[in-house]
């Protein structure tokens, strides 16, 4: 069987299990040579459990017109809006909006462990807790 040539790889922010072909990106799958139709068909099957979550995607487009993808776990800011019961991070870095306790920066931490770059379980807990600080969230003890 014969290589398949790599035509482009690619990142998207998706809402897993409820993406649709309508911009923004319907557009961009089309541009890169993949058949927006087919990939939010399997993109949905494969993220039915996330509810719209938002989540991200790796894609590889071959010059067959073939592709690939990789779902990622969901961005670590929108994770901490969701424990913070928050809809958006403060206008300006590091003024208090919300709190979130060092519990609940663990549990962000373990589901994003894969795609973080940090050895430990509390190192990963501590970039948690550091993007949480620059969104306006204070991270207390408990």
């Amino acid at each position: 069987m014969a290589k398949k040539e790599v035509a482009h790889v690619f990142k998207i922010m998706a809402p897993g299990g409820a993406a649709t072909p309508a911009p923004p990106l319907g557009p961009v799958l089309g541009a890169k040579g993949v058949n927006p139709g087919q990939f939010i068909q399997q993109f949905n099957a494969a993220t039915a459990s996330l509810n719209g979550k938002v989540v991200g995607c790796i894609v590889t487009s071959y010059t067959d017109r073939s592709f690939e993808f990789e779902v990622k776990s969901s961005p670590a800011s929108v994770l901490i809006k969701e424990a913070a019961g928050i809809t958006k991070g403060a206008g300006t870095p590091q003024t208090p909006i919300a709190k979130i306790t060092r519990d609940q920066c663990r549990k962000i931490a373990e589901e994003k462990m894969a795609d973080l770059n940090a050895l430990t379980l509390d190192a990963a807990t501590d970039v948690i807790a550091g993007t949480a600080r620059s969104m306006g969230v204070t991270v207390v003890e408990g």
